[in-house]
């Protein structure tokens, strides 16, 4: 295992590295700007096998624009990780600002985890699918899945716990505006952001979404932003196949066969919304299983007033929403506080609150507060 000061150094020479190919520097321009007298010293500098003195640290950030915390923070990721956002109007600069923090989350949880001797691998479990692969194949893996993790009748109540413990993910909750979902691809670590101030069949479905993307990256590697209209055919059909396998792992074929042929003259969107409801999905996510399932006429999709799906037909039901981040990120994040991995108003920063704040959601997941407030 490498020394912390070994990791620090071959973590500082990938983000110079970084920053001189995002500023399109060649290794001679930067090395002159640090006043090196050749190039090798700095291809030294980059592989972490020569230290940089304060003044070269400082030519550094001068010469590509970034700060200290750029180059040093390891609570930050820079030049790794990709993500895949589902987003809706968020403007770029939204979109940045929220994979800043959503990095900062990750790389911190990671970080933790290596100084309690808790290192993450990057998940074996991968689908064979491609982008030439049908819709059935999406919803045969995704049953699959469904069998293999025992998910159940209703697959979407142990789907995040399943995820977590079978594929050593990380599930986060988030508050922001204009994301409602997102995925991120580590070496080491791989992440699904769930936006918890969306409906609880979004949640969900966002979740099984991301986990397509997942375990789909090596074949079908996401834009990194999925919008409601996706560019390009190659973004679509993956956008699709993605939809196909969520709307499958979460309404299993058998157990919606049986409460469709059950259905007799009910209202189809009375049965639409009652249904989605019990499989803890939008009424509307249904409706678009049925259809690829061809078990809706064009008559009976055509008639269906999506208007009357909304909030599942009940707008005044309100379920409380998860917690923010989840058990195993604050769990960690308490057990580092109380080994002195981290100060409690670092922790505090991370989670974007004061101590009393951070006290509350410790609390809030059963953990002690090892700190004075």
């Amino acid at each position: 295992m490498q020394s912390n000061e070994t990791q620090f150094q071959s973590e500082l020479g990938r983000r110079i590295s970084y920053a001189r190919e995002s500023a399109r520097m060649s290794q001679e321009q930067l090395a002159k700007a640090l006043r090196f007298k050749d190039r090798q010293t700095l291809s030294m500098v980059e592989n972490g096998q020569h230290k940089l003195s304060a003044d070269e640290l400082l030519a550094l950030m001068q010469a590509t624009g970034h700060d200290l915390e750029f180059f040093t923070d390891n609570c930050r990721l820079v030049g790794e990780g990709t993500f895949s956002f589902r987003a809706g109007e968020i403007a770029l600069a939204g979109l940045n600002e929220f994979e800043e923090r959503a990095g900062r989350w990750i790389a911190t949880y990671r970080r933790l985890g290596y100084a309690l001797g808790q290192p993450r691998k990057s998940l074996g479990y991968r689908l064979t699918l491609t982008a030439r692969s049908s819709y059935e194949e999406a919803w045969a893996v995704a049953e699959g899945l469904v069998k293999q993790w025992q998910l159940g009748d209703v697959p979407a109540v142990r789907l995040a716990d399943m995820t977590e413990a079978r594929l050593d993910v990380l599930v986060l909750y988030f508050a922001a505006d204009g994301v409602s979902g997102a995925a991120c691809r580590l070496a080491d670590l791989d992440t699904i952001l769930i936006n918890r101030g969306e409906c609880v069949g979004r949640r969900n479905f966002d979740l099984a979404h991301e986990l397509f993307h997942l375990l789909t990256w090596d074949t079908m590697p996401p834009a990194r932003e999925d919008r409601d209209a996706p560019r390009g055919y190659a973004a679509k059909r993956i956008e699709q196949l993605a939809d196909n396998f969520a709307g499958a792992l979460l309404m299993p074929e058998q157990e919606l066969r049986r409460r469709w042929d059950k259905r007799g003259s009910t209202d189809l969107h009375d049965w639409l919304n009652r249904t989605a409801t019990v499989f803890n999905v939008t009424a509307r996510a249904l409706k678009w299983r049925l259809k690829y399932l061809t078990w809706l006429t064009e008559v009976e999709l055509s008639n269906i007033n999506d208007k009357r799906l909304v909030a599942n037909g009940e707008p005044k039901r309100k379920v409380p929403p998860p917690l923010l981040f989840s058990r195993k990120f604050v769990e960690r994040l308490y057990r580092a506080l109380d080994e002195g991995c981290i100060s409690a108003r670092r922790a505090a920063q991370l989670v974007e609150t004061d101590l009393a704040g951070l006290a509350a959601l410790l609390k809030e997941y059963g953990c002690k507060v090892p700190f004075d407030l």
